[in-house]
């Protein structure tokens, strides 16, 4: 496996050998660890010091499933610190296929661009592609399966990643090479916008993976940990069923269903919008409600939405997007929330942070929460770059800046996903100590609150439950796994195969504590890159509302003492 960089100043590209220190390094601890190493930590983040890194697990293109999963690192423009997002897809699997490790776009075209990046297995070329520029991402997609065929796999993106906007993302093509998957969070498609990359084409018919010193032994303990995965009932039973919106029900049943930018835990009327209705909707109207929307999967979680007609509206309505799109906004119409989510992934947008955006305006009472018509108005206001678009399009604390309004849901610039602090108090810890900013996926602690083992709303455990949640899904994001199937990983039975594969893919004896290790190290290179970058404990703090205002039902705040949040990371000793 090697890495493959391309200048974007000179418009030239080169392969290197992967770093002796970086072999046992992969998706999210690869990124970190060379963004660390190698970014400015007090550069622009839109400027030619600043990296775009793309790097497929460790586990990615072996024959272990759910692994086409990519991590997406630099310095984020909406947060000013570390970035990781993740995305699925075709994407991951080619370029594991085509023998890199990771792909690393540096330097700036200056005026020129944009162009598409072209890679096949020992090759690469740039191409200069003015006829696309600021061209919306389906239409995109089209032209360029028109253009090189249907065996290529594309990250690319829309206009708001040419805008340079903060919430812009990139978006990622499905097995039906449409751009429905995204690296959504932190602003990714902003820093690609200011590399002039539109697109990255990758050949799907690479044969180059990973090496693995046992294959047949690999290949017995895939076998164990895929049946660990249809055994369980989340990703056995309820994600084919429902998708990830299976969880609009059983937050909104906690009161923990941030909604009316976040003035309530419960959306009126989210019954119209559960995983339950979503998936009648789609039966009823003939769609998909359960799909692969990723190579490897098979879990098949993702659905296709329609219309009355029967006509595509979008792929896949996730939870979150259920959430920032409907419940932030005062919103329980599907449709109008598949129709937003279309647009988001259309212009490039990340849902959760352009929903919170529009959410802190409708409170500031620039429009009406529940208003469906003025919700689209404002998606196509970004698409065309109004004045008031860039400002939405730049995220929350730029929508609350614009009119002087102070609730605004964020940490470190991102705003807080689909679960409330003061109703989930570990995952408050999590928005606020992650060095992603406010991030549902860096540790999330819904699986323990549905379980029982841990009281949302006691401030009791909840820091060291963030804490071990933390340093296992960045262990997690260096294989390649799927975060759905976490559960299997963290299993017992799930860990020891964990670690058996890992090994046999590193040529090396692996334990469970060496892959806990292995997470230990992603947070502490973020945990550095960010104090260069000047953060202080006093960045790892949730925003004055959360610790002021009682979310009904419950009438919580947010209880966990500052002092508290502090020790979340003194183990790395930093």
């Amino acid at each position: 496996m090697q890495i493959l960089r391309v200048d974007m100043g000179t418009r030239t590209t080169s392969w290197e050998p992967l770093d002796p220190a970086y072999q046992e390094l992969g998706g999210r601890g690869l990124t970190s660890a060379l963004i660390n190493r190698e970014v400015p930590a007090r550069c622009d983040p839109l400027g030619p010091e600043n990296k775009l890194i793309f790097a497929p697990g460790l586990l990615t293109a072996t024959p272990l499933v759910n692994t086409s999963r990519i991590s997406v690192g630099t310095k984020s423009p909406l947060t000013g610190g570390i970035k990781e997002s993740n995305a699925g897809g075709v994407f991951p699997l080619a370029l594991a296929r085509c023998g890199i490790a990771g792909l690393v776009v540096e330097g700036a075209p200056g005026d020129q661009g944009p162009f598409l990046l072209h890679i096949q297995e020992g090759e690469t070329y740039l191409e200069e592609a003015q006829d696309l520029k600021g061209m919306r991402t389906y239409r995109l997609v089209e032209i360029l399966k028109e253009r090189f065929g249907k065996d290529v796999a594309v990250m690319c993106i829309g206009p708001a990643g040419e805008y340079g906007l903060s919430c812009a993302s990139i978006q990622s093509t499905d097995v039906d090479m449409r751009p429905c998957r995204a690296a959504g969070r932190g602003g990714l498609g902003a820093v690609m916008g200011s590399k002039g990359l539109k697109a990255v084409l990758v050949s799907t018919k690479g044969r180059s993976g990973p090496t693995l010193s046992d294959e047949a032994s690999f290949k017995e303990a895939a076998k164990l940990f895929s049946a660990l995965i249809k055994k369980n009932p989340f990703t056995g039973r309820m994600l084919p069923t429902m998708g990830t919106a299976c969880l609009v029900a059983p937050v909104n049943n906690l009161g923990a269903f941030p909604s009316y930018n976040a003035r309530k835990g419960v959306l009126e009327g989210w019954e119209s919008v559960s995983g339950e209705r979503m998936a009648e909707v789609i039966k009823e109207r003939k769609g998909r409600p359960t799909h692969m929307g990723c190579s490897q999967c098979m879990i098949h979680c993702s659905n296709e939405y329609v219309d009355p007609d029967g006509n595509y509206l979008t792929s896949s309505l996730e939870y979150e997007t259920i959430w920032a799109m409907g419940g932030m906004l005062g919103i329980s119409d599907l449709d109008t929330i598949a129709r937003l989510d279309f647009l988001a992934d259309d212009i490039g947008l990340d849902t959760m942070s352009t929903g919170v955006a529009m959410a802190v305006a409708m409170d500031a009472g620039y429009k009406r929460f529940g208003d469906t018509k003025a919700a689209i108005e404002m998606m196509e206001e970004i698409a065309t770059g109004t004045d008031m678009g860039r400002v939405l399009g730049n995220g929350p604390s730029a929508v609350g800046k614009h009119f002087g309004h102070d609730r605004v849901p964020v940490v470190k610039g991102q705003s807080i996903a689909a679960y409330d602090p003061r109703a989930m108090q570990g995952n408050g810890v999590t928005y606020a100590t992650s060095p992603m900013g406010a991030d549902h996926t860096a540790g999330n602690l819904i699986g323990q609150y549905l379980s029982g083992n841990l009281d949302p709303l006691s401030p009791e455990g909840q820091v060291e439950a963030s804490r071990r949640a933390q340093v296992s899904v960045a262990a997690l994001d260096c294989t390649g796994l799927c975060l759905l199937a976490g559960g299997a990983m963290f299993s017992p039975e799930g860990s020891e195969l964990m670690a058996r594969m890992l090994g046999n893919r590193l040529g090396k004896k692996i334990e469970w504590e060496d892959v806990l290790e292995m997470g230990r190290s992603v947070l502490k290179a973020e945990k550095e890159f960010n104090r260069k970058a000047g953060f202080t404990k006093e960045d790892d703090r949730l925003p004055r509302m959360f610790r002021n205002e009682p979310l009904p039902p419950h009438n919580k705040v947010f209880l966990i003492e500052d002092d508290d949040l502090d020790k979340t990371f003194d183990f790395l000793e930093i």
